[in-house]
């Protein structure tokens, strides 16, 4: 145990982690731009078919980290009739609470297991869609890139999920209503915005920002099946904290996460009907998420349902996977590393440094990304273009 331990902590096991996954990025952003350009104006179908595996094969090697490397686990919280019959067989719209580092990965964590991992799509900036790797293989896969200009969001919102609806294989798309990342800071900002707009005031919670849902229903209307409610919690009582620092350590965590469907024709017409009705949510998740602080459940001072409790099986094709890139990758490269570091040439000495370098730097830029620190403000600047 304390070998393994050491092993997880190594800079050197660490290089070869983002060698393996930002190499095997670039080379399947290869394949996906030569399918985007050469297939899919001829068949959306096959092209989005073949994608499917592209974006698995990508985005499992974070879920292999999770799961298999740090050896992290969600205890899942959904009613057993509804997940055997729709979860993972309809298109979905995900509302999930944004309060953690790594809740996007809890949440593909448990895509993976139900088979859905490669059609996770979700609302994100326009400047991710030009970072490579990530940001092209979201591009590929037609994410829905906004640029905080509403006149313009409005119009991507509508051509897109027209777009994504028609996909071939069941789809969820991902919406963090909160806008940023749930910290104290925020939250002050955003209470004195509710108070002001006579809007509910959120304990645990940003208060949503509702034009990208109001805009969304109508276009989802007859294509999506449901909304999805995920509210993910960590025990703060955890020694262990959710983070991607941790989870490249080897250090386990435990996800809890509920997650409630709820029909789309249940959803009011109209933007203002709408708006509110998000906000009623948010009021559920509030009270849950004081529960769960207060309580370690979900359940017990929230007013909420109790429904089931269970653990899926993790599967072993994220293993495989992050497997076979490591070997396809590492092996050239670091043959080629040694030759350059043996070759005698300060000039080839010098450029193996600097790729070395490149690859930490891509690591700690991509986990930094993902740091509540380093998110977006919901100051009086931002919060004046939320309702």
């Amino acid at each position: 145990m304390g070998f393994l331990a050491t092993l997880k902590r190594s800079r050197i096991v660490h290089l070869m982690f983002a060698i393996t996954f930002f190499t095997s990025g670039l080379i399947i952003n290869f394949f996906q731009c030569i399918l985007y350009f050469g297939l899919r104006p001829f068949s959306k179908y096959l092209y989005r078919k073949i994608n499917y595996y592209l974006c698995y094969s990508f985005y499992s090697q974070l879920v292999f980290m999770a799961e298999w490397w740090s050896g992290t686990d969600v205890i899942i919280y959904i009613d057993k009739k509804d997940f055997e019959k729709y979860y993972g067989k309809e298109h979905g719209y995900l509302v999930m609470n944004h309060s953690y580092e790594i809740d996007w990965l809890m949440g593909w964590m448990f895509c993976e297991r139900i088979r859905m991992l490669g059609n996770c799509k979700a609302y994100a900036k326009k400047s991710i869609q030009y970072i490579p790797t990530l940001g092209w293989a979201w591009k590929f896969a037609e994410s829905i890139f906004l640029e905080r200009s509403w006149d313009k969001d409005k119009e991507t919102i509508g051509a897109q999920i027209r777009e994504l609806a028609d996909y071939p294989d069941t789809m969820w798309l991902l919406l963090y209503a909160e806008g940023t990342r749930f910290t104290p800071e925020k939250a002050e900002a955003s209470q004195k915005f509710a108070k002001e707009k006579g809007l509910p005031v959120l304990k645990h919670h940003l208060t949503p920002r509702t034009r990208g849902f109001t805009a969304s229903i109508p276009h989802l209307r007859g294509k999506v099946g449901a909304i999805y409610d995920i509210q993910l919690a960590f025990k703060p009582s955890d020694t262990v904290k959710p983070t991607m620092t941790n989870l490249l350590l080897g250090k386990k965590v435990e996800a809890h996460m509920y997650i409630n469907r709820i029909p789309l024709d249940t959803v009011p017409e109209g933007d203002e009907a709408a708006a509110q009705w998000l906000h009623d949510i948010y009021q559920v998740k509030d009270r849950m998420a004081d529960s769960f602080v207060k309580t370690g459940d979900f359940f017990e001072t929230s007013g909420v349902p109790r429904t089931d409790s269970f653990k899926l099986e993790r599967r072993i094709w994220s293993l495989v996977n992050t497997m076979f890139w490591a070997i396809v990758v590492l092996v050239p490269m670091l043959y080629y590393l040694v030759r350059l570091f043996l070759s005698g040439s300060t000039m080839y000495f010098s450029i193996g440094v600097g790729i070395i370098v490149l690859f930490f730097l891509l690591m700690y830029k991509t986990i930094g990304m993902s740091e509540i620190s380093k998110s977006s403000s919901y100051g009086a600047a931002e919060t004046k273009k939320a309702k």
